[in-house]
């Protein structure tokens, strides 16, 4: 992710995967296609995480080169595992610190990272530092507060059983997951020509274990709530979430995730 404390969070890459890494890839390809960029350019990947987005970049956009940039050692580990192609390079990093000389790169991009930045205006000026003038600086963040259905559906449950967690809702902690949000951060970091725009993507569990056992991994600020809880108070918190959830005829249960994209051009 996008900073050494929040790394806490996201320590184990695979874990990672379970909880919402496998649902980033549909959003991601949305992204991309979004963007719609010539094809070999030079890349830079902010918070790649497990390589998720670097690999989708690799195979959609034909790019010269993907620098993917991530703080945490584990997440870095499952990146080079998970990506071999040789135009694809992973360098420890920050945010707020790019590994990277100016104009470097001729594309900024970062995938559900911005909102777990501590100064998000500096890591939006080194992006805009180490791509070519003219060039696109874009990040896409879930919708917490909104239509990021499965932490949604887990942060209502919370606050009706537990009203002292509600300050942990993702959705209060990450006002910038807004795309007014995302626009004015834009516009007061200089870009221009700035689009924001939904990107939806569904999320079909096969069951009710496949939606809540991610949680017990204790992933992003939601999976360290959950296993933060006595068991008697997880037991309540899961029949809460089995009531509540819209469970299809076949047991599986069909969401949405939403995410908010932003664009500008330095």
């Amino acid at each position: 992710m996008a900073d050494k404390d929040d790394a806490r969070w996201f320590a184990d890459g695979e874990a990672y995967e379970h909880y919402v890494g496998r649902w980033s890839r549909p959003v991601g390809r949305m992204f991309l296609d979004w963007l719609a960029l010539p094809q070999g350019l030079r890349w830079i990947d902010v918070g790649c995480g497990t390589g998720a987005l670097t690999g989708m970049i690799l195979d959609r956009a034909t790019p010269k080169r993907v620098v993917g940039v991530e703080p945490s050692e584990g997440f870095l580990k499952l990146a080079r595992a998970n990506v071999e192609d040789p135009r694809a390079e992973f360098r420890l990093g920050d945010a707020q610190t790019l590994p990277l000389d100016a104009h470097e790169v001729d594309v900024a991009v970062s995938g559900l990272v911005l909102n777990f930045v501590p100064d998000k205006q500096r890591a939006l000026r080194e992006m805009s530092r180490v791509v070519s003038p003219g060039s696109t600086v874009a990040a896409y963040v879930w919708d917490y507060a909104g239509e990021m259905q499965l932490m949604r559906y887990f942060w209502t449950a919370v606050t009706e059983l537990f009203p002292d967690g509600a300050e942990k809702d993702e959705g209060k902690q990450f006002p910038i997951c807004h795309p007014d949000a995302l626009a004015d951060l834009f516009r007061t970091g200089g870009l221009q020509a700035i689009e924001t725009d939904a990107i939806d993507a569904p999320t079909v569990f096969a069951n009710f274990d496949d939606y809540w056992s991610p949680f017990l991994r204790g992933q992003g600020p939601a999976g360290g709530y959950c296993v933060s809880l006595p068991e008697p108070d997880r037991g309540r918190l899961r029949a809460r979430l089995e009531d509540a959830l819209p469970f299809n005829d076949d047991g599986s249960i069909s969401l949405i995730a939403r995410a908010w994209a932003v664009r500008g051009t330095v």
